[in-house]
């Protein structure tokens, strides 16, 4: 069971990352910024491919994604707060706040310590690719 919920979790948590970044690349100026961008959505997608592909041996089904009502939030929300100002500062702190969410949900579930060794690895990589973002979005503040 912790197995399934960590599965599910994650490919919610990159499933949102997918979501943010696609809403915030179209507002993203500098070249190199978007560059870092492109390639953290690939990451993510990356993980939650490796989740879809394991998930049927630890569940029926598929892995939870992001609701509609949660994509719409996280637009509407991102839109409002790109109006007062859609700089690339303020667009790496939107990231900042969303990642470090992602960080807190990887790490409370690594520290539950009895997820099967393949689920803890992809959660690890998960966790280890957020903390190497927050050190590149830095720079972007």
């Amino acid at each position: 069971m912790e197995d399934i919920n960590a599965l599910d979790e994650i490919h919610k948590g990159a499933c949102m990352g997918m979501d943010a970044l696609s809403y915030i690349l179209e507002k993203i100026k500098d070249d190199k910024f978007k560059e870092e961008l492109q390639k953290e959505y690939k990451d993510y997608k990356t993980i939650a491919e490796r989740i879809e592909k394991i998930y049927p041996k630890y569940n029926e089904g598929e892995p939870h994604k992001t609701g509609v009502m949660t994509k719409a939030m996280t637009w509407s929300e991102t839109q409002m707060k790109a109006m007062s100002d859609d700089s690339d500062s303020h667009m790496a702190e939107l990231l900042l706040n969303g990642v470090n969410m992602g960080i807190i949900e990887g790490r409370r579930i690594l520290n539950k310590k009895n997820l099967n060794d393949e689920v803890s690895k992809i959660v690890s990589e998960y966790v280890t690719m957020q903390e190497e973002s927050v050190e590149k979005l830095k720079h972007y503040l």
